[in-house]
C-alpha cells in the first residue's frame, strides 16, 4: 500500500459569522482543506473528491490517519464528551487519562462549516432520512425524499444517527454514518458530521443521550485543552 500522509492547510476562508440558536452560538465557519502527501511523487496534493475515490478505490479504505485509533489527548473535558476539530477531520471521544478515540471524519463543505457547543438530544439506529426544507428546494435529487426515505443501505445518514440538540431543539445538525465512505477527509456535507458506517457503529455504542458534543471553531488549539 502506498503511504501516504495527511497535512493540514488554511484554504478560502469565508467570513465567520456568528448567529445565535436557541441562546447558545453557533458559529459557521471558515473551511480548511486536507492535503496528503505522495512518497512515491515527493508531493503534496489536495485531497479532493476525485483523489479521495481513487484512493478508496485502490486500497478499500480512507488514509491510515483516518482510520479509528486511540491517541493522547489532553482536556478538561469529562470523558464520554465528543470534540470535533473540523479542521483536521476529526472526531474524538474523551476517554479517561487524557486518550481519546479518534475517528475520521466529513465536515461541511464551503458556507456549510459550523462551531459551538450542543449535545447529543436522540439516537437512532438505521434513521430515516428526511432532507430539511433549505435542501429540498435546491436539491432536485433531495426532493423526491421530502417525506423521508426508509433507512437502509443507501440511505445518506448511514447506519447510526445521533441528533445534536441546543437548549432541548433539534439544530437540524447530526453525526451519522455514510453510504460514501470515501468523503472521509472531505468538506463534502451540508453541515452535518459523517463518519465510515463501522466508526459510526463504534460511537454510537459508547455515546449517551445528552453527551456533550463540542464543535470547534477553525484554528482553535487542541494542545491547549477545551
Amino acid at each position: 500500500m502506498v503511504n501516504l500522509l495527511t497535512r493540514f492547510r488554511r484554504y478560502a476562508p469565508l467570513l465567520i459569522l456568528a448567529p445565535i440558536l436557541a441562546g447558545t452560538a453557533i458559529a459557521y465557519a471558515q473551511t480548511f482543506k486536507t492535503q496528503i502527501y505522495d512518497p512515491d511523487t515527493r508531493k503534496w496534493y489536495n485531497y479532493d473528491q476525485n483523489r479521495a475515490m481513487k484512493y478508496y478505490r485502490k486500497h478499500g479504505q480512507t488514509p491510515g490517519d483516518f482510520q479509528r485509533q486511540v491517541v493522547t489527548f489532553r482536556t478538561a473535558e469529562k470523558p464520554g464528551t465528543i470534540i470535533i476539530d473540523g479542521d483536521k477531520h476529526f472526531l474524538y471521544y474523551v476517554l479517561p487519562n487524557f486518550q481519546a478515540i479518534r475517528y475520521g471524519i466529513g465536515v461541511g463543505r464551503d458556507g456549510f462549516g459550523w462551531a459551538g457547543i450542543v449535545e447529543v438530544g436522540r439516537k437512532a439506529e438505521w434513521p430515516t432520512w428526511t432532507p430539511p426544507p433549505e435542501m429540498v428546494a435546491r436539491d432536485p435529487n433531495a426532493a423526491k425524499y421530502a417525506g423521508g426515505m426508509p433507512g437502509g443501505p443507501e440511505n445518506p445518514l448511514g447506519a447510526r444517527a445521533m441528533y445534536l440538540y441546543v437548549g432541548g431543539q433539534d439544530s437540524i445538525y447530526r453525526i451519522h454514518g455514510t453510504h460514501q465512505p470515501w468523503t472521509i477527509g472531505l468538506n463534502i456535507s451540508s453541515g452535518c458530521i459523517r463518519m465510515v458506517n463501522d466508526d459510526v457503529i463504534d460511537l454510537y455504542s459508547r455515546v449517551e443521550v445528552g453527551a456533550r458534543v463540542i464543535v470547534l471553531m477553525q484554528g482553535a488549539a487542541l494542545y491547549k485543552g477545551v
